[in-house]
């Protein structure tokens, strides 16, 4: 048998399929076989649906799902700044070198400050016999750092709080002038070295230690307290008379208490250890890591020197 060399002609198709559908709709045979009426005409896609239901949807495609973090994947994108800002490497890096450009700038000006304070006699003369001038900069000093350390609106609220911490940084610096200048220019000196060296050092060994400090909040606070009370028990002591080597003493468990408060403030700015310090809060970043590296230069300064 061969194969037809044509299709066979139009007659000869399935009655059920009569041919190409006529114009504006999809055509339908009037009658069915078995005498049963036809269903009415399909209008054209995109021409409307027929009355009472609705126009349909573009396909949606899927996102993906995920069920947890995986190393090897891309951690997702959010848009939200909560916890998940830690994650992202340039929010970190900036947040960090947006404080320790400030506490460059604050380390600066305080460094000036006490070179005016113990090269210009007619100054240091002055603060030496108007002691009202130095607590009246440690009234504001207090003042202004618990504004910034415990209200979070002036904290976070540009222009009000780097005016706060440019009132806080010539009080801190004016009281550490004032405190330089009752000591030899050499000591001074050596004091500011070994701080500098201190401060390097701990900031370095913060970055790369695998010890939390900052999982120990309750040892640190208790440090804290035992330094309060100890000071004022060596102040009221001192004030009716001097004993070396208890000034010694404190002065050295100073030393040591704001060194860890170095490395444990710090850690706090990394981000990547048990309790961190939000990227918003640039501002008190820059005033603990100062007010550490400020104290622990008083305190070697009165283990180091020698008063004039």
């Amino acid at each position: 048998m061969s194969n037809p060399t044509a299709p066979p002609p139009y007659e000869d198709r399935n009655p059920l399929y009569p041919g190409p559908p006529p114009p504006g709709g999809y055509g339908q045979p009037s009658v069915l076989p078995g005498g049963y009426p036809a269903y009415p005409a399909y209008p054209q896609p995109g021409y409307g649906h027929p009355a009472g239901y609705p126009q349909p949807m573009p396909p949606i495609h899927p996102m993906p799902m995920s069920y947890g973090h995986d190393s090897a994947e891309e951690s997702p994108v959010s848009d939200s700044f909560s916890s998940g800002e830690w994650d992202d490497r340039k929010v970190r890096h900036t947040f960090i070198r947006k404080v320790y450009s400030i506490i460059s700038v604050q380390l600066l000006i305080t460094v000036a400050i006490i070179a005016i304070f113990i090269f210009v006699e007619p100054l240091s003369d002055f603060v030496r016999k108007n002691v009202a001038v130095y607590y009246v900069s440690y009234a504001v000093f207090i003042i202004t750092y618990l504004i910034l350390a415990c209200c979070q609106g002036p904290r976070r609220r540009f222009p009000w709080n780097i005016i706060l911490l440019i009132i806080y940084t010539l009080a801190l610096g004016f009281m550490t002038g004032t405190i330089s200048s009752t000591y030899q220019t050499k000591a001074v000196i050596i004091a500011m070295i070994i701080t500098a060296v201190v401060s390097i050092c701990v900031t370095i060994f913060s970055f790369q230690t695998k010890v939390d400090f900052t999982s120990c909040t309750g040892l640190f606070c208790v440090m804290g307290i035992v330094l309060m009370v100890t000071g004022i028990v060596t102040g009221i002591v001192l004030s009716f008379k001097y004993i070396y080597w208890l000034h010694m003493v404190y002065a050295a468990l100073g030393a040591i208490c704001f060194t860890l408060f170095l490395a444990y403030d710090t850690q706090l700015i990394l981000g990547n250890r048990k309790h961190t310090i939000s990227p918003e809060d640039y501002i008190l970043g820059a005033l603990q890591i100062y007010t550490d590296i400020v104290y622990i230069f008083t305190y070697v300064l009165q283990l180091m020197g020698n008063r004039d």
